[in-house]
């Protein structure tokens, strides 16, 4: 089954009368289960401080947000697979680099042009570059200085694989390589996220691009799109 049919089935039984919490109002759409950890987190933290902006966690308990992981493939596949559910959706897409970044602003774009919809990239690389270095360090011990386009997780993985490695990083086995990607990612994207306060977001965040992205969410679950 499909996940756009599994997710007709399970709106289907979130219908019926004997269910209590509510219906769902937005689905966020994203590459994978690392991002949704990174939004789940970020949100509760800014939440705590800020409470106009969402907590997305909290929203997914009540039944009011799915989180859709579309698994790093082709967006373009995403632009309208879920438009027969008739919910508000809000996709982030990570920038990468060219000349993926070009092919991924025009899947936006497609998705923008859908009524109650809207689609954002990433000003940074991934969401692994809004992270500060110290929240970095306090979890991994590694000191790391990294750029809006630099591949964050693919640095720090090599940094510990070198602490240890037998043999130079590159001449690791493709599967080797992206299994210690992964694992970096997923502490980046739960350890090191909740080291994150207001302050360290805003130094990395100036432009409030993360802040951004919860309120529309929010206006987008409201109706307000």
């Amino acid at each position: 089954m499909s996940l756009s049919a599994r997710l007709r089935t399970w709106l289907a039984r979130r219908r019926q009368p004997t269910q209590t919490s509510g219906r769902p109002r937005v689905l966020v759409v994203v590459e994978g289960p690392h991002d949704i950890e990174f939004l789940r987190r970020i949100s509760a933290m800014l939440h705590r401080h800020q409470s106009s902006l969402p907590d997305l966690e909290s929203m997914e308990r009540r039944g009011e947000l799915i989180f859709v992981p579309f698994g790093g493939g082709d967006p373009w596949l995403w632009t309208h697979r879920l438009a027969a559910l008739t919910l508000p959706e809000f996709h982030l897409l990570d920038r990468e680099a060219p000349p993926e970044t070009q092919l991924r602003q025009q899947a936006a774009d497609v998705v923008n042009l859908r009524p109650r919809c809207r689609a954002v990239l990433t000003q940074k690389r991934s969401l692994e570059n809004y992270l500060q270095p110290q929240a970095v360090f306090e979890v991994s011990g590694i000191n790391l200085e990294f750029s809006d386009d630099d591949p964050v997780a693919a640095l720090i993985a090599e940094r510990l694989y070198n602490v240890e490695g037998q043999v130079a990083w590159a001449d690791l086995p493709r599967q080797a390589r992206a299994r210690r990607l992964n694992r970096a990612k997923k502490w980046l994207h739960t350890k090191a996220v909740d080291r994150m306060t207001p302050d360290r977001l805003a130094e990395r965040d100036p432009e409030g691009e993360v802040r951004s992205w919860l309120e529309t969410i929010g206006r987008l679950a409201e109706g307000l799109v």
